[in-house]
């Protein structure tokens, strides 16, 4: 499984998981109101990684990047219980030892110029 940065041409993807995924799990949410874009909306200023396979996107880790934060986690129901969540969370974080017996998710992130 490869973990990449999304591009542009990767969106088509993103945003039928994202729709897929929120129809299938936000139960408290009026599913009719959900749209592809919605992704575009929720993502935006962010940095995207995502999860392949075979040329196939499996999930996707969107990151705010001046706040250090994981905004959104999302795989595809198809792809649920392989470890493609597990494998964006070490791509896009890791554990720091901060006081005594303390340990820090710390967002991890390369500037591209």
């Amino acid at each position: 499984m490869l973990i990449r940065e999304a591009n542009i041409k990767d969106y088509p993807q993103l945003r039928q998981i994202y729709l897929d995924s929120r129809r299938e799990s936000f139960h408290w949410v009026n599913t009719d109101e959900m749209t592809l874009d919605d992704f575009d909306r929720d993502t935006l200023e962010e940095q995207i990684l995502l999860a392949e396979e075979n040329a196939h996107i499996l999930g996707f880790a969107s990151l705010y990047v001046p706040n250090r934060f994981i905004h959104n986690l999302f795989v595809h129901p198809t792809a649920a219980g392989k470890g493609v969540g597990d494998l964006l969370l070490k791509r896009a974080a890791v554990v720091e030892e901060g006081e005594p017996g303390a340990k820090y998710w710390v967002l991890i992130y390369e500037v591209h110029t």
